[in-house]
């Protein structure tokens, strides 16, 4: 079913909004939060001597070329006694949103940020999240500062948690600061404006390459996924933009999971509940068993991550071009994270993709409840104040965060099929190659290959199972409802 070329955006729009709804979010933002963001005058009011000055150190933000909630910086220190100090600094957005004002109502009710071609739903309003508690380039801001000391074999050792004043010196994009750092392209002219900070940069790859080393000789999975993104020429989708991460993407996540470890570790210490992020064991290890057999390599019978690496990073190497696909199947297999309320004296369950048992999410505050709540946790303890929350609420907030995050995930997932449907509606009838993504009682779906768009296979779909390469027919699209249909051929 095709649809007008000149409505695509505001179709695309009505499917987000529904999709929200649908989903149990909040689409827009009460009057009472945006009273309440419009009063804030700035973070001045909340500064009360106690935090370090690091506003001199190159701090920069590497970020979506369009990002403007800016959440992290980082900056790291020239090698001492054989380590290398690396530093986070995270938007200290607990300082402004108080639990149970109007702000962090509509907060707590999405749990997240969601984004979708035709509009972005921010957890918090612009006047924060792009502003007043975004680690904006040129201006000064309150964080909370992460130390961690990294050794030459990439091994996070001592860590140190505290407030600070910081500034962002340069605003950096994932593309750019990620062509030069592998040679592919040019200083960014932001870097070049900063004396000190290439060198500096340069630091930060290194250590990030070195942390990421030692993560993966103990079993962190080495995984690769495409980032798809609509594109629209006016108001028609004209193309599905998929990217890879590069260096500066790697740098950054290394940098937050050594952070966030670090978090965990600082929480659990001060004998504080921690708000852990997990990855149990696989779901379906038998099903990668057979996956792996499938390319001539044997796994163990029971869940190994070293092992299922091993086998992953053959697979890279071999064929680098259908990694991407690999990777999305392995990760369906492994089943969904959710978060975990944990309290002092229980046992931990682990990320079994990142080979580690301490783990939470701390470093997106303007973009994910979660870390508003950890940040909390946090701010407590540097205050050395009592825990802000009680057990059992703890307990619920996890179990609300899992349960939106799924929905905001099929909200985001929702409108890129609508929009894979408007760029694939002149295209009924042609055939294309792809890979099982999900097999249940409820349906079969496939990923096409080119262009990376998922559908649900209508015929032909007995005895598929994930992972599975596949050639099918497109027989119909639907945008208003994300439907595309195929038929195995």
């Amino acid at each position: 079913m095709a649809t007008s070329r000149e409505s695509e955006r505001a179709l695309l729009l009505r499917v987000a909004l529904q999709a929200m709804v649908d989903h149990g979010l909040e689409p827009d933002f009460p009057p009472a939060a945006l009273t309440q963001a419009a009063a804030l005058s700035g973070d001045e009011r909340f500064r009360d001597g106690t935090e370090s000055d690091l506003r001199a150190l190159l701090w920069c933000s590497i970020d979506n070329d369009g990002s403007r909630d800016l959440d992290q910086l980082t900056v790291a220190d020239t090698p001492a006694g054989g380590c290398t100090t690396i530093r986070v600094a995270v938007a200290d957005v607990s300082a402004s949103v108080e639990r149970g004002s109007a702000l962090d109502r509509h907060a707590r009710t999405n749990t997240t940020s969601v984004y979708t071609p035709p509009r972005n739903f921010p957890m918090l309003p612009d006047r924060l999240s792009t502003d007043l508690t975004s680690l904006n380039p040129d201006v000064d801001r309150l964080a909370v500062v992460v130390e961690v000391a990294v050794g030459d074999d990439g091994l996070c050792g001592a860590s140190k948690v505290y407030r600070a004043l910081v500034h962002n010196h340069a605003k950096l994009a994932y593309h750019a600061a990620g062509a030069w750092l592998q040679d592919e392209g040019p200083l960014p002219a932001a870097v070049a404006a900063v004396p000190g900070l290439a060198e500096n940069l340069k630091l930060q790859d290194r250590v990030a390459q070195q942390m990421k080393a030692h993560r993966h000789d103990h079993g962190a999975l080495e995984l690769e996924t495409l980032e798809v993104r609509a594109e629209f020429d006016g108001d028609t989708v004209g193309r599905l933009a998929a990217e890879k991460p590069n260096r500066a993407n790697n740098l950054i996540e290394d940098f937050m999971i050594a952070v966030n470890g670090s978090i965990a570790r600082f929480l659990e210490a001060h004998r504080f509940p921690v708000l852990r992020r997990v990855v149990r064991s696989p779901e379906r290890w038998q099903r990668i068993v057979a996956l792996a057999a499938d390319f001539g390599e044997q796994l163990p019978g029971e869940p190994d991550a070293p092992a299922l690496n091993a086998f992953l990073l053959k697979r890279r190497a071999a064929d680098p071009l259908r990694f991407p696909d690999l990777s999305l199947t392995v990760i369906k297999l492994m089943g969904r994270g959710e978060y975990v309320a944990s309290f002092p004296g229980q046992p931990v369950v682990g990320h079994f993709g990142l080979a580690v048992s301490e783990y939470t999410h701390s470093t997106a505050p303007n973009r994910r409840y979660p870390d508003l709540i950890t940040q909390r946790l946090v701010r407590a303890v540097v205050a050395q104040q009592e825990v802000p929350y009680g057990r059992d609420e703890l307990g619920a907030l996890a179990a609300e965060c899992t349960l939106k995050e799924d929905g905001a995930q099929k909200v985001e997932r929702m409108v890129r099929k609508a929009a894979a449907a408007c760029l694939l509606s002149s295209r009924i009838g042609q055939q294309f190659d792809g890979v099982v993504t999900g097999a249940s009682p409820k349906g079969t779906w496939v990923r096409i290959f080119d262009p990376p768009v998922e559908g649900r296979v209508e015929r032909g779909q007995e005895g598929l199972d994930v992972g599975d390469k596949v050639r099918v027919r497109l027989v119909r699209t639907n945008p208003e409802r994300g439907f595309i249909d195929f038929v195995r051929t």
